[in-house]
């Protein structure tokens, strides 16, 4: 079974249904000038965030009305009730405000023509062709937000652009143009200069010592101390005063060939010459090898050999003075001690020269021995008389001459006997007996033997000294010598340009970390 269709009539007497107020009117008609306006208009990214703050601040239904009809009384085009919101706060009224909502309810009396007046209707107008001005069919949630997404990864791609464009301004300005200037320098302006290489070391001369002092002969140890110090005097300010006095050093970098940097002015000091001093030339020691490499860097490499000769002769005076002071303090105590030795040998043989001429008589104890020998043969041959003259007298009648002669020959030994004992008591008592001179006279030999003793052992110290000061003889032995140069040494341009790049960049780097962690301290 069909149905007919059915239609009603029309009528145009009849109130259109859901005609609606003059606000709803005025609603569509702000919705439909929304929607001829260009997309970028409508979807500004700022006023999205805005919005955003705006929901999260929890509003009721009842106050996102109350807004909307307070931007409508405003004559405000807002597309939502939170955009109604924001309008009114960009515009300086809020929309919760008891005197504004006052304000709504005290003017419920207004006709439609009033309200017909606030609806401004646009009329279309002529606009330049283009596809941002067409109008668009109403997006969904999702694709809003997607093109919010795309506007925003395009602000951060202009963004980003705009920091690397910043960054390479910075770069260039700070890093490049500097290396740029200091590569021009060196490959355009600095003057070239000649280096030549020298090595030498410093040797030890031979010969016998103590073990210990053995024990470093021979090694780089041992004259460690006299190459440092040469190479401190090469490098002081003696040696540039030598350089000036013999070949005017300062003179040959004051030519106006010379790039500026490298130039002295013609009243340059002493300070000045002696920095560019330090900069020409190079002195190095290796405590491994033992052996001194020196460099030395001029405009022409005649002059730089001629530097490098005149620095050698003045490092091997230098050298031999040293050691001949070392000598010098070494055998100047030695050389006392056996002049003083030999001087005191020489009075005790003096002293005992003296005792010996006082008693005239080179030997006093010879004397005295033979005087007591002499007394012993006396009384040996007084008893063989008295004894003959008992033998004679046992006689019952001796022969008189013969007794008459033995007491004769006895009474003379004994007048002989008391001689001898006289003298043997005079030689032998008082201040100048000999027995005293021999007392002396031996002590004086005791002294000239210790005397001889301490000569001797200052004559072995003497040549153990002269030896060890044989020892601290230091020759200067030039292992290399200093050629021309056919090819400029200095500058080297291309390391030099790459450490400058490198040095400016580490300082431009550390200038940006502290100006960054310096605004993040600020900032926070």
């Amino acid at each position: 079974m069909t149905t007919k269709p059915k239609a009603s009539i029309y009528n145009w007497h009849r109130k259109r249904r859901n005609a609606g107020t003059e606000e709803d009117r005025a609603d569509a008609i702000s919705r439909i000038r929304k929607a001829t306006q260009p997309p970028a208009a409508a979807n500004d990214s700022e006023s999205n965030t805005e919005i955003d703050a705006i929901k999260r601040e929890g509003l009721t239904g009842r106050q996102l009305r109350m807004a909307r009809r307070l931007a409508q009384k405003n004559g405000l085009d807002a597309t939502s009730d939170y955009d109604a919101v924001r309008l009114l706060r960009q515009k300086g009224i809020d929309p919760f405000h008891r005197a504004n909502l006052l304000g709504m309810t005290d003017e419920p009396t207004q006709t439609e023509d009033q309200a017909k007046d606030k609806v401004t209707i646009h009329l279309p107008q002529t606009v330049s062709e283009g596809g941002r001005t067409l109008p668009g069919p109403e997006m969904t949630p999702a694709q809003r937000r997607e093109f919010e997404i795309g506007e925003i990864q395009k602000d951060i791609a202009r963004r980003r652009r705009r920091k690397l464009l910043a960054l390479f301004a910075r770069l260039a300005v700070f890093v490049f143009l500097p290396t740029f200037i200091v590569g021009f320098y060196f490959y355009r302006v600095a003057t070239p200069m000649y280096a030549s290489d020298s090595a030498f070391s410093i040797l030890q001369a031979d010969g016998g010592g103590a073990a210990f002092g053995g024990l470093l002969a021979g090694t780089q140890f041992a004259t460690a101390q006299d190459s440092v110090a040469t190479q401190e005097f090469l490098e002081s300010k003696d040696a540039l005063l030598r350089l000036e006095r013999d070949m005017g050093y300062a003179d040959i970098f004051k030519q106006d060939w010379i790039d500026p940097i490298q130039r002295l002015s013609p009243d340059a000091t002493l300070e000045e010459a002696y920095k560019l001093f330090r900069r020409m030339i190079t002195i190095g020691y290796d405590p491994s090898d033992g052996i001194i490499r020196m460099e030395v860097a001029a405009p022409d490499p005649e002059i730089s050999v001629a530097i490098s000769d005149r620095l050698l002769s003045y490092a091997e005076k230098k050298l031999n003075g040293l050691s001949e002071l070392k000598r010098e303090d070494q055998m100047r105590d030695a050389l006392d001690g056996f002049e003083m030795a030999q001087k005191e040998r020489r009075n005790a043989q003096e002293d005992l020269i003296e005792l010996q001429i006082q008693g005239a008589l080179l030997d006093p104890q010879n004397v005295i021995a033979s005087l007591r020998g002499r007394i012993d043969a006396l009384e040996t041959q007084i008893q063989e008389k008295e004894l003959q003259l008992a033998a004679l007298l046992d006689n019952r009648r001796p022969n008189q001459a013969k007794v008459d002669g033995a007491r004769a020959d006895i009474a003379r030994l004994e007048a002989v006997l008391e001689e001898l004992s006289a003298e043997m008591l005079d030689v032998s008592a008082g201040e100048n007996s000999l027995a005293r001179l021999s007392l002396r006279i031996q002590m004086a030999q005791a002294d000239l033997v210790a005397r001889d003793m301490m000569l001797q052992t200052a004559m072995q110290q003497m040549e153990t000294t002269r030896t060890e000061a044989n020892r601290k003889v230091r020759y200067l032995t030039v292992s290399v010598r200093p050629v021309p140069s056919q090819e400029p040494t200095y500058p080297r341009k291309f390391e030099n340009t790459i450490l400058a790049f490198l040095l400016f960049a580490g300082i431009y780097l550390l200038i940006s970390l502290t100006a960054s962690v310096l605004r993040e301290q600020v900032s926070s």
